[in-house]
């Protein structure tokens, strides 16, 4: 699977090869205002699978950082520094990603009362347990 997508002025670009390690759903906080949406929608890569262009604006949340496009600041990519995966947008993809079905959902305690939950997902009150422990 090879992907592609970027922001919304064209000035940041990116192409994931590869399928995702994991797709999800996060209700919190900062996903809510970071999306400006109920919920963020996003999956993992490998961050060696993921291919950059363009200047990136960071703002610090969470473990890691919000990846930007600075011109147009749509909201992108976010990653802790040497992390090995990189946590995209899919929003942002060229094509709809239809495909990329979330298989888990973060901060269900914050979930709107309106919005189901996705059947077949696992639903995290809070934060996603590590599978190390």
């Amino acid at each position: 699977m090879k992907l592609s997508g970027g922001c919304n002025c064209g000035q940041v670009r990116y192409e994931l090869d590869g399928e995702p390690i994991r797709v999800g759903i996060c209700h919190c906080e900062t996903c809510r205002k970071s999306s400006g949406s109920a919920f963020s929608y996003f999956g993992i890569w490998p961050r060696a699978s993921a291919t950059l262009s363009g200047e990136l604006g960071c703002w610090q949340a969470r473990a890691g950082g919000e990846r930007f496009c600075p011109a147009c600041g749509s909201p992108l990519f976010c990653w802790a520094e040497g992390a090995d995966e990189i946590e995209v947008k899919l929003g942002t993809l060229d094509s709809p990603p239809s495909a990329l079905v979330p298989a888990y959902e973060l901060w269900t305690i914050r979930r709107e009362p309106w919005l189901a939950h996705q059947k077949g997902a696992e639903q995290h009150t809070r934060d996603r347990e590590k599978p190390d422990g």
